[in-house]
């Protein structure tokens, strides 16, 4: 009895005590900007309780009996007086600019009357544009600096509830690994860390800027993957670096326009609001926002040294909420810029929080990059570091750094929870079946099966998995199986190839390949800069159009055709291949093959032109059975800046910004191993993106080859034609049949216009489904000289044009070049990309589609 009173007494203090301590408490932010608000005045008034916030927004206030109000004010902003619940514990505020009444839910202002003309701000901001110019850095004729990076990738929003729930009530040591978002104060638990150290070095004249990365530190989720830099390279890309004195700022693979660009004046919106003093010195606060909320900008404030230079001391922006950003909760980007004892004004401080998420109701992701600036120096560099090969060069022993290097680089602590993700991924290891959740994923997202393990790592993989089971004209139903050996089996020699059974003809297929890179390999060959030798020997059915497509002949999902492509050839290659790529973007390959043709399936044949130049098949022409080639090639290809993800089927690029040009000649031996013809073909391209600020961007591809010698039909130029319902690239004609149009020169034009959803955003209620319109057209020239036209020579080395029961089914283009258009709707439930086609040209050809719809899955922010 004693010891229940006892135990009742003590229940009944801590309940007292609890209620006499009770608190609540929140973080304040801009309701323009989301960013934290520090100074706020909390307080119930006239009771003379109350606090202040923090450096991050943060406020604790008691609690009283009766107290039911809580008023929240500083000067600049609206002041607002909150009801209190019994139950309220935490409690988040909004606070409104004062000096331009702003709405807090749509980001723009309201039922206010915005002119250029003769605004206060409109000029400042001019002179603040006009003098950015004489604060870059590269107006030195020399700067280099030092640079920390660590880039964390976090669960989002970890809650109480959750944590009671799944994964987290089954495995208590995730509920370990759980932290405090400084930046957000959601409960969140990190999954990935990188650092990156660096030096950056720049000279003037001959301009050149190198990063040399001395160190690299990474952990996390991404090890279980194999190609685990894949995660790495694309978080680099998608949050890449913001420099506001750029025009505009690339991000999210999109371009945005700067709050001080060439431009800004005529996007944004801006308000000046006061004056005020940030780090000792005298600064004017302005706010901006996009003219329509739903364009590509950003909403935020800058803070501008008040004297000539007009210096940004210190800049935040985020999105607006209304934004057709995919996937983005929030993003915040923080900056602060320091003036030096020798006036130059430097970034030292770049902070940026993006809360992702994919799906509604699945756990969200928040991404933190904080990145410190230091050491800036402006002497004379010495010249040999110039030489150096490539733009960024990795130090040998960048990823052998010790501990001791890292704590002397790390500007920014490890958290308690970040120094423990070696301990949490080991952990995550030992969960039972999750060896099994890995090797599904690795098969989903990897498309390949490894056959190792986290002790012996995979040295040979099974893939690509959606090659297994396809199905052409000729195989009937095809069975394939895939393989490849990896880097760990040997880091400079590689073995792919694959089998596959035709059920329709009854043949097996195959093909080897051996290879030896000079560079050694972590995983797979094609890894940057690619500097190898292989040979592939290869007999399969293929169509002519193959070797347009983007991805593997056999991919289930291009197998589903618009039109029959029935005019196909047994090809049996044996190809010796030679690659080198440098650093700066240069790459040759240099190819030798010999190929044997032989038509499959009965429809596609050749036959001589011997005697009957009308093209009919008759018993004066003489058939043939194959045909032999033995050819010589080069291919020359410049893309400075181009980046790769490394995926185990092939490489992406992930920015398509930089220029591609390509120049190949491919020369054919006649009587060498038995090659029936001479001819030189020479081709050349060039690619070139250009964006337009909010108007999107317009890609835009020329090509032109030409054929010298006289030669049969199959070894003409034909028009890179796409004969699936799946949009593989911008510049694949789309309803161009199989060996539609037989050219020995040719020239032609795509063009692709994404306007970034401009037109589709102003529209009301449709602006809410977040759809982009896009708008392509492409169109060719050909000739085919009179010495290749078998209509009007009777050179017997030609060939009849092919027939399908006695009508032609290849044609010479006359003057009117071929054009199609399309108009295309993408980012429907931001996943699916449907577009209308038309063809302009030729429509009297008969069989020919003169319209179709094109789809792909596209996901993009």
């Amino acid at each position: 009895m004693k010891q229940r009173y006892i135990k009742f007494i003590t229940l009944l203090f801590i309940l007292i005590a609890s209620n006499a301590s009770a608190q609540i408490k929140g973080v304040v932010t801009d309701s323009l900007t989301n960013e934290p608000l520090m100074y706020i005045t909390v307080q119930y008034e006239g009771k003379g309780v109350g606090a202040i916030t923090n450096g991050e927004g943060e406020y604790v206030v008691e609690t009283r009996k009766g107290w039911d109000e809580l008023t929240f004010s500083a000067i600049g902003y609206v002041t607002k007086k909150i009801k209190l619940q019994p139950t309220t514990k935490v409690l988040n505020v909004k606070l409104a600019p004062a000096d331009v009444m702003l709405s807090e839910v749509v980001v723009k202002p309201q039922k206010e009357k915005y002119s250029r003309k003769n605004n206060p701000a409109v000029n400042f901001m001019r002179k603040v544009i006009e003098n950015k110019k004489q604060l870059k850095l590269e107006t030195n004729d020399y700067y280099e600096y030092k640079k920390y990076e660590k880039m964390k990738m976090s669960l989002n929003d970890v809650t109480p509830e959750k944590m009671e729930k799944g994964i987290y009530k089954k495995f208590a040591f995730f509920k370990d690994q759980v932290e405090v978002s400084p930046k957000t104060n959601k409960m969140i638990l990190p999954v990935s860390i990188k650092e990156t150290a660096s030096r950056t070095i720049y000279r003037k004249s001959p301009k050149s800027e190198k990063t040399i990365i001395e160190g690299l530190n990474s952990t996390g989720i991404e090890e279980f993957f194999s190609t685990g830099d894949m995660l790495g390279t694309i978080l680099t890309d998608v949050f890449s670096d913001v420099n506001i004195y750029d025009d505009e700022i690339r991000l999210l693979q999109r371009h945005f326009i700067s709050p001080i660009g060439k431009g800004a004046v005529n996007f944004y919106k801006f308000y000046l609001m006061d004056t005020l003093t940030v780090d000792r010195q005298e600064c004017v606060h302005l706010t901006f926002v996009p003219q329509n909320s739903q364009d590509f900008g950003f909403t935020g404030h800058l803070y501008v040294v008040k004297d000539s230079t007009y210096a940004v001391k210190k800049c935040i922006m985020n999105l607006p909420k209304k934004t057709g950003v995919n996937f983005v909760d929030n993003l915040d980007i923080i900056q602060e810029f320091t003036q030096l004892p020798d006036s130059n004004w430097v970034l030292t401080d770049d902070d940026m929080t993006v809360e992702l998420r994919f799906v509604k109701g699945l756990q969200g992701l928040e991404i933190q990059r904080t990145t410190k600036y230091s050491d800036y120096k402006f002497d004379e560099i010495e010249q040999r570091l110039f030489r150096l090969k490539g733009n960024v060069i990795k130090e040998a022993n960048m990823l052998n750094k010790s501990d001791e290097y890292w704590a002397q680089v790390r500007q920014v602590p490890l958290t308690k929870k970040e120094s423990n993700m070696d301990v949490f991924m080991n952990r995550i290891e030992q969960i039972p079946g999750f060896k099994y959740v890995i090797f599904g994923a690795k098969a989903l997202i990897e498309n390949f099966v490894e056959t190792g393990g986290p002790k012996h790592p995979s040295k040979f993989d099974i893939g690509p998995i959606n090659t297994i089971i396809t199905s052409n004209y000729v195989n009937g139903t095809r069975f394939r199986l895939s393989g490849m050996t990896t880097g760990n089996l040997h880091p400079h020699w590689s073995f792919s190839g694959y089998g596959a059974y035709g059920t329709k003809d009854k043949k097996w297929f195959y093909k080897g390949q051996a290879a030896y890179s000079f560079n050694k390999r972590e995983y797979v060959l094609w890894e940057f800069p690619k500097h190898h030798i292989a040979f592939d020997y290869c007999y399969d059915v293929t169509s002519p159009m193959d070797k347009y497509l983007m991805t593997d002949k056999d991919n289930m999902f291009v197998g589903w055709k618009w039109t029959t492509v029935d005019q196909m050839s047994y090809t049996r290659d044996a190809t010796l291949t030679y690659e080198l790529e440098t650093n700066a973007g240069f790459s040759v390959k240099a190819m030798a093959r010999h190929r044997n043709d032989e038509p499959a399936g009965g429809v596609l044949q050749y036959w001589k032109n011997d005697g009957n130049v009308a093209g009919s098949w008759d018993d004066a022409n003489t058939f043939v059975k194959d045909i032999t080639t033995t050819e010589l090639g080069v291919t020359l290809r410049y893309a400075p800046g181009e980046t790769f993800v490394n995926t185990k089927q092939r490489r992406v690029p992930v920015s398509l910004d930089a220029p591609i040009f390509s120049l190949s000649h491919t020369i054919g031996l006649k009587g060498v191993l038995g090659g029936e013809y001479n001819f030189n073909l020479t081709e050349a391209s060039i690619r070139k993106r250009f964006w337009f600020g909010s108007w999107g961007k317009l890609d835009v591809t020329a090509r032109a080859g030409a054929q010298w010698n006289t030669v049969p039909f199959p070894l003409l130029n034909l028009p890179m034609a796409n004969l699936s319902y799946i949009t593989q690239n911008n510049e694949s004609f789309c309803l161009i049949n199989n060996m539609e149009f037989l050219n020995d020169r040719y020239a032609s034009l795509a063009l692709s216009y994404d306007m970034n959803g401009k037109l589709l955003n102003r529209i009301p209620l449709l602006k809410k489904l977040k759809c982009r319109e896009s708008f392509r057209i492409r169109g060719m020239y050909g000739t085919l000289t009179d010495k290749n036209n078998p209509y009007k020579s009777h050179n017997s080395e030609l060939f009849l044009f092919p027939m399908r029961d006695g009508v032609p089914t290849s044609h010479v283009m006359n003057k009117t070049p071929y054009l199609e258009a399309s108009i295309g709707i993408y980012n429907i439930f931001k996943l699916l990309h449907i577009e209308y086609v038309r063809r302009l040209t030729y429509t009297d050809i008969p069989g020919v589609k003169k319209s179709g719809i094109r789809f792909m899955i596209l996901t993009m922010f």
